[in-house]
């Protein structure tokens, strides 16, 4: 289980899409060198982890000859083996690579999970920074031959930047993996040191407590911070939860004293900070986090230390992704723009729930011969070894529809100097289930639905494990209100946003309660074809935990980049709930209502 779960959250830069080398091309490996590296002083309890770590080295790069260097770390749930493809291909383009195992992981340490916290996951990456740097006060053995190590293969910039110990080093991974390099920027920021000069976050969070319990009513169009308890991603969570427990009993044999085993079964809980489980607890019992877990959440997430992060940063987030969407990329993307941090997005085919790119889209064994692996090394070569021009700014984003018209991947990628992009399009909700262009056609009506349990009975998902089976809205437990056949195709690119009016009287009298006694609701879009066939794109929803049913309700929509379709329609749903998340205990009926006094509006923002 987990190493086949890890090969799918963990192994997301290489691409199980690659692109093979040319034939007549021979590949030299690089064999690492099999370290322990020691990182102390971590968090507020002054922790000291041995991190398990391989450092490969590229032919012809020694103390005469150095090169730049680059840090990456695995997914949830991975090791350092993960990264070996990514290490092999950053090797034959001349970058020392130090490939390490996170926190917490299976390295033979019992260290907990922190989930990418500054003081403990941030700090041990300065830590290893430094050690890439050629300090020897980081201490470092090679497993093999109980030598220490000490590195002075990677270009210095001390004379540079008055550093000590500073190398041209980046960093890049994905997930778990990417979220470790804000935490480790904020660090080097904080510290006046600045030892890390560029980075590549793939597929990541901007704020973990809207990625495990969204709340998409409650948030603007660059922020998922939302002031509103969410709706409990349950399956993801609990997938997260076997991780942790598997690692932790995978680790036991390091236990070699009662010390180290009471830390394990007193300060752990599965392998994960305690607070980690508290958090599902409260899941678990009362249907959503407390504000103190929230805020627990938000502190190991870079939405609450932006300020620091001021690395030259390519962001690249996943279209297909349940777990950490398009709107989490946006509002990481749109803080650094305008803080003035060089920043690019990229909103690529393959996420979490897809973690199969196109075939020539990444491929990080042979970066060269990808779209974003070529983009990589402009990244790298210009910020480590100032080498081409300044890399490309602004946003770019993947079209299913190009590509499968000219088979060119490069081809199916558009950028812009601007985000947002397109022009906003509005359609309206009328009578009981219609969307019309023409604001004056709105009709009086309403429709209505109920919830019946906490959990379903809509279906999208079985988060990560199955995206194949009909997406379903049982009769009596949604509202669709849908357009009439477009007369030709609308681009949509970006996140719509819903605007509804709702009556629930029995929850209009508990609301003020707080989280258990307000209204829960899921809202979608989906794209009807002509023969009524339903495609909810990349199976994304909006979950809606609404503070107040007295005001209209805004709700953004998933970030998409979608085609609909000459005689496709598109319509919008409201679902008393799914199967993928926690809902409401109690059964909840309600109505949308339409006409004058009752706003009701989808805008799109349409390309084309």
């Amino acid at each position: 289980m987990r190493r086949g779960t890890t090969v799918l959250l963990a192994t997301a830069l290489v691409g199980s899409g690659a692109v093979l080398a040319p034939a007549a091309a021979v590949e030299t490996e690089i064999v690492p060198r099999d370290l322990t590296i020691t990182v102390t002083g971590l968090g507020t309890e002054g922790r000291t982890c041995q991190v398990d770590a391989d450092l490969y080295v590229p032919a012809g790069v020694d103390a005469d000859h150095p090169a730049p260097a680059v840090l990456t770390t695995n997914g949830f749930g991975g090791t350092k083996a993960d990264q070996a493809d990514l290490a092999q291909g950053l090797g034959e383009q001349g970058y020392v690579t130090l490939a390490y195992t996170g926190l917490g992981f299976v390295d033979g340490d019992l260290c907990p999970i922190t989930l990418d916290d500054r003081a403990h996951d941030g700090e041990a990456a300065s830590q290893l920074l430094r050690f890439l740097g050629g300090d020897p006060a980081v201490a470092a053995v090679d497993d093999a031959t109980g030598e220490p190590v000490v590195v002075d293969q990677v270009v210095r910039q001390d004379a540079t930047t008055g550093t000590p110990h500073d190398p041209a080093a980046g960093m890049i991974g994905g997930s778990y993996g990417g979220q470790v390099q804000y935490a480790a920027a904020a660090v080097e920021h904080e510290a006046g040191t600045d030892r890390l000069d560029v980075i590549v976050p793939l597929i990541t969070w901007n704020d973990l407590s809207y990625s495990l319990a969204p709340e998409n009513s409650g948030i603007s169009p660059t922020s998922v911070s939302s002031t509103q308890t969410g709706l409990p991603k349950y399956q993801w969570m609990a997938l997260f939860t076997v991780l942790g427990v598997v690692n932790g009993l995978q680790d036991l044999p390091a236990v070699t004293d009662p010390a180290q085993l009471a830390n394990l079964t007193g300060g752990n809980c599965a392998d994960f900070d305690a607070r980690v489980c508290t958090a599902l607890l409260e899941v678990a019992t009362v249907g959503y986090p407390s504000a103190a877990s929230i805020e627990f959440l938000r502190e190991r997430s870079v939405a609450s230390y932006l300020p620091d992060v001021t690395v030259p940063t390519l962001i690249a987030q996943g279209q297909a992704d349940t777990l950490f969407d398009l709107q989490e990329s946006v509002a990481t993307y749109t803080a650094l723009r305008d803080q003035g941090t060089p920043t690019a997005l990229v909103w690529q085919s393959w996420g979490h729930s897809d973690l199969t790119p196109q075939p020539g889209e990444l491929d990080m064994r042979h970066p060269e011969d990808s779209v974003q692996g070529r983009q990589v090394l402009a990244w790298f070569d210009h910020h480590l070894r100032g080498a081409g021009p300044a890399p490309e700014l602004g946003f770019s984003y993947y079209r299913d529809w190009v590509h499968a018209d000219t088979g060119d991947v490069s081809a199916a990628y558009a950028h812009s100097d601007t985000f947002p992009v397109g022009a906003p399009e509005s359609l309206y909700l009328s009578g009981a289930g219609d969307l019309v262009t023409d604001p004056a056609a709105v009709v009086a009506g309403s429709a209505s639905w109920s919830s019946v349990a906490p959990v379903g009975p809509g279906y999208t998902e079985t988060s990560f494990l199955d995206q194949t089976l009909p997406v379903t809205d049982p009769p009596g437990t949604a509202a669709r209100f849908t357009s009439p056949p477009l007369t030709a195709p609308v681009d949509v690119v970006g996140s719509p946003e819903l605007t509804v009016t709702l009556a629930a009287p029995t929850v209009a009298a508990t609301q003020a309660l707080g989280p258990a006694g307000q209204l829960t609701l899921v809202a979608k879009l989906y794209d009807v074809g002509p023969d009524g066939a339903v495609e909810l794109p990349h199976r994304l929803v909006s979950p809606v935990r609404v503070a107040d049913l007295t005001q209209p309700v805004t709700v953004q929509l998933p970030g998409i980049v979608h085609r609909f379709e000459t005689g496709h329609s598109l319509a919008v749903v409201l679902a008393g709930g799914d199967l993928a998340y926690r809902g409401s205990t109690l059964p909840q009926p309600v109505t949308v209502l339409t006409g004058p006094g009752s706003t009701g509006e989808l805008v799109l923002p349409v390309t084309g």
